[in-house]
């Protein structure tokens, strides 16, 4: 009987992979100038207030108010402010619980926060839930898996992220700092 032995050469210091927007708000005002700013990789203060002002001005429907939130959750957690966007996060789960992408964002908190086994629950969910770019939720959850010292784990999770996008360079890299041998 063989046994794989994966070791990683060491624990890379990198980001969690890009937070994902929430999905399109139809129409005009404040609420899609905040989806707009969020899809553009924003996190100015006028971005902020127009997501702020969605939130406190506009009449949305649940999915756009939870949709709002998650895209606030994105905008906070670009400037770092972690508490912020995780409880928008939290809220924005609240009324979107069947969305895989809220989850993602609340772990991609979590490993900033260096809380690897929430990031681990969320990524989970995100992805028995779907997410648009799963490769991203693999290399966040393998990041995960490093730092809780289970290389194996984050290993397969960086394999798995190099299948799903064989054209991104990030999982290649990261798999390359790993040393795989078979045991007898």
């Amino acid at each position: 009987m063989r046994a794989i032995l994966i070791v990683a050469v060491a624990v890379a210091s990198f980001a969690a992979a890009d937070a994902h927007a929430s999905e399109q708000i139809l129409g005009g005002g404040p609420a899609a100038a905040c989806a707009e700013a969020t899809r553009d990789g924003k996190a100015d203060t006028d971005s902020l207030a127009q997501c702020d002002l969605a939130l406190t001005d506009e009449a949305l429907i649940p999915a756009d108010r939870g949709s709002t939130l998650v895209n606030r959750g994105v905008i906070h957690m670009r400037r770092k402010m972690f508490d912020a966007a995780r409880a928008d996060f939290d809220a924005g789960i609240a009324l979107l619980p069947e969305v895989g992408e809220p989850y993602f964002d609340r772990a991609a908190v979590s490993l900033y926060q260096k809380r690897y086994p929430e990031a681990l629950a969320d990524l989970d969910k995100a992805l028995q839930l779907g997410l648009k770019e799963p490769a991203k939720a693999y290399v966040n959850r393998a990041i995960a898996h490093e730092h809780l010292n289970d290389e194996t784990a984050a290993y397969r999770d960086f394999e798995q992220a190099a299948v799903l996008a064989p054209d991104w360079d990030v999982p290649k890299k990261e798999l390359q700092r790993f040393a795989v041998s078979t045991k007898r």
